[in-house]
Protein backbone atom coordinates (compact mmCIF):
# COMPACT_ATOMS: atom_id res chain seq x y z
CA UNK A 1 0.00 0.00 0.00
CA UNK A 2 3.03 2.31 1.18
CA UNK A 3 4.45 1.65 -2.59
CA UNK A 4 1.61 2.47 -4.50
CA UNK A 5 1.12 5.89 -2.72
CA UNK A 6 4.56 6.62 -3.04
CA UNK A 7 4.33 5.55 -6.51
CA UNK A 8 1.61 8.08 -7.13
CA UNK A 9 3.08 10.81 -5.37
CA UNK A 10 6.11 10.57 -7.99
CA UNK A 11 3.61 10.59 -10.93
CA UNK A 12 1.83 13.66 -9.61
CA UNK A 13 5.06 15.16 -9.20
CA UNK A 14 6.56 14.71 -11.86
CA UNK A 15 3.32 15.53 -14.19
CA UNK A 16 3.10 18.90 -12.63
CA UNK A 17 7.43 19.50 -13.39
CA UNK A 18 6.84 18.23 -17.08
CA UNK A 19 3.72 20.46 -17.20
CA UNK A 20 5.73 23.85 -17.16
CA UNK A 21 3.89 24.68 -13.73
CA UNK A 22 5.53 27.47 -11.99
CA UNK A 23 5.19 29.59 -8.52
CA UNK A 24 4.02 32.86 -9.52
CA UNK A 25 6.64 34.52 -7.12
CA UNK A 26 7.03 38.45 -6.70
CA UNK A 27 6.21 40.84 -9.27
CA UNK A 28 8.69 43.31 -10.53
CA UNK A 29 7.51 46.73 -11.69
CA UNK A 30 9.22 48.58 -14.78
CA UNK A 31 12.25 50.98 -13.69
CA UNK A 32 9.45 54.00 -14.62
CA UNK A 33 7.33 52.55 -12.19
CA UNK A 34 9.65 52.57 -9.59
CA UNK A 35 8.59 55.71 -7.74
CA UNK A 36 4.79 56.30 -8.86
CA UNK A 37 2.42 59.14 -7.59
CA UNK A 38 -0.94 58.03 -7.02
CA UNK A 39 -3.45 61.16 -8.26
CA UNK A 40 -7.03 60.89 -7.18
CA UNK A 41 -10.26 62.84 -6.31
CA UNK A 42 -10.30 60.72 -3.27
CA UNK A 43 -7.25 59.27 -1.50
CA UNK A 44 -9.41 57.39 1.62
CA UNK A 45 -11.64 55.02 -0.67
CA UNK A 46 -10.73 51.63 -0.50
CA UNK A 47 -9.47 51.13 -4.42
CA UNK A 48 -6.62 53.38 -3.50
CA UNK A 49 -5.17 52.10 -0.65
CA UNK A 50 -5.22 48.69 -2.13
CA UNK A 51 -3.77 50.45 -4.77
CA UNK A 52 -0.89 52.05 -2.27
CA UNK A 53 -0.18 48.80 -1.08
CA UNK A 54 -0.31 46.62 -4.35
CA UNK A 55 2.25 48.98 -5.27
CA UNK A 56 5.06 48.97 -2.46
CA UNK A 57 4.51 45.13 -2.03
CA UNK A 58 5.63 44.89 -5.63
CA UNK A 59 8.65 47.18 -4.60
CA UNK A 60 7.00 50.95 -5.44
CA UNK A 61 8.52 53.85 -3.56
CA UNK A 62 5.45 56.23 -3.63
CA UNK A 63 6.02 59.56 -4.69
CA UNK A 64 4.36 62.72 -2.74
CA UNK A 65 3.97 64.72 -5.64
CA UNK A 66 3.87 64.61 -9.61
CA UNK A 67 7.32 66.57 -9.47
CA UNK A 68 8.91 64.00 -8.16
CA UNK A 69 7.61 60.80 -9.33
CA UNK A 70 8.84 58.29 -12.31
CA UNK A 71 5.36 58.07 -13.34
CA UNK A 72 1.93 59.21 -12.40
CA UNK A 73 -1.60 56.61 -12.28
CA UNK A 74 -4.46 59.08 -12.34
CA UNK A 75 -7.57 57.90 -10.73
CA UNK A 76 -10.36 59.38 -12.74
CA UNK A 77 -12.92 57.11 -11.49
CA UNK A 78 -13.59 55.20 -8.26
CA UNK A 79 -17.44 54.60 -7.62
CA UNK A 80 -19.05 51.59 -5.81
CA UNK A 81 -22.65 50.46 -5.02
CA UNK A 82 -25.30 47.79 -5.00
CA UNK A 83 -28.49 47.05 -7.81
CA UNK A 84 -31.01 44.51 -6.57
CA UNK A 85 -31.03 41.49 -8.38
CA UNK A 86 -34.12 39.90 -7.40
CA UNK A 87 -37.22 40.92 -5.21
CA UNK A 88 -39.66 38.11 -3.49
CA UNK A 89 -43.11 38.10 -4.15
CA UNK A 90 -43.31 40.42 -0.70
CA UNK A 91 -41.38 42.81 -3.12
CA UNK A 92 -38.30 42.58 -0.73
CA UNK A 93 -35.05 42.35 -2.31
CA UNK A 94 -33.33 39.31 -1.90
CA UNK A 95 -30.42 39.38 -4.25
CA UNK A 96 -27.90 42.36 -4.53
CA UNK A 97 -25.28 42.64 -6.69
CA UNK A 98 -21.95 44.76 -5.52
CA UNK A 99 -20.35 46.35 -8.06
CA UNK A 100 -17.09 48.57 -7.97
CA UNK A 101 -16.05 50.41 -10.94
CA UNK A 102 -12.57 52.37 -11.74
CA UNK A 103 -11.04 54.05 -14.33
CA UNK A 104 -7.64 54.95 -14.65
CA UNK A 105 -4.54 56.21 -16.80
CA UNK A 106 -1.03 56.07 -16.56
CA UNK A 107 1.48 59.20 -17.69
CA UNK A 108 5.33 59.27 -17.67
CA UNK A 109 7.25 62.40 -18.76
CA UNK A 110 4.47 64.14 -19.82
CA UNK A 111 3.16 61.48 -22.09
CA UNK A 112 0.39 59.29 -21.56
CA UNK A 113 2.11 55.63 -21.58
CA UNK A 114 -1.45 53.82 -20.81
CA UNK A 115 -4.84 55.60 -22.02
CA UNK A 116 -7.84 55.74 -19.70
CA UNK A 117 -8.81 52.24 -19.23
CA UNK A 118 -12.21 51.34 -17.35
CA UNK A 119 -12.40 48.00 -15.05
CA UNK A 120 -15.56 46.92 -13.20
CA UNK A 121 -16.16 43.79 -10.94
CA UNK A 122 -19.23 42.65 -9.32
CA UNK A 123 -19.81 40.21 -6.69
CA UNK A 124 -23.84 38.85 -5.25
CA UNK A 125 -24.98 37.84 -2.25
CA UNK A 126 -28.25 36.47 -1.03
CA UNK A 127 -29.86 39.46 1.63
CA UNK A 128 -32.00 38.38 4.64
CA UNK A 129 -33.96 41.14 6.30
CA UNK A 130 -33.73 39.38 9.53
CA UNK A 131 -29.76 39.35 9.40
CA UNK A 132 -29.97 43.51 8.29
CA UNK A 133 -26.51 43.96 10.16
CA UNK A 134 -24.73 40.60 8.84
CA UNK A 135 -25.70 41.67 5.16
CA UNK A 136 -24.27 45.03 5.84
CA UNK A 137 -20.84 43.50 7.01
CA UNK A 138 -20.74 41.40 4.38
CA UNK A 139 -21.42 44.15 1.41
CA UNK A 140 -18.53 46.21 3.40
CA UNK A 141 -16.32 42.62 2.85
CA UNK A 142 -17.34 42.42 -1.00
CA UNK A 143 -16.37 45.63 -1.73
CA UNK A 144 -12.69 45.22 -0.67
CA UNK A 145 -12.42 42.24 -1.71
CA UNK A 146 -13.57 43.88 -4.91
CA UNK A 147 -11.14 46.58 -3.81
CA UNK A 148 -8.64 44.43 -3.68
CA UNK A 149 -9.28 42.43 -6.52
CA UNK A 150 -9.10 45.50 -8.96
CA UNK A 151 -5.70 47.16 -7.37
CA UNK A 152 -4.15 43.25 -8.61
CA UNK A 153 -5.49 43.90 -12.07
CA UNK A 154 -4.21 47.12 -12.38
CA UNK A 155 -0.61 46.16 -10.61
CA UNK A 156 -0.23 43.30 -13.44
CA UNK A 157 -1.21 46.10 -15.86
CA UNK A 158 1.67 47.99 -14.40
CA UNK A 159 4.01 45.41 -14.19
CA UNK A 160 3.53 45.52 -17.84
CA UNK A 161 4.75 48.44 -19.05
Amino acid sequence: MRAIMVGAGLVVASLTVGCGFELRGDVELATRMRSPHLEAADRYTPFFGQLSGALEGAGASLASSSESASAVVHIHRDETGHNVLTISARNTPQEYEVFYTIEYSVTAAGAEILPRQQLTLTRDYAYDESAVLAKQHEERDLRESLARDLAALVTRRLVAL
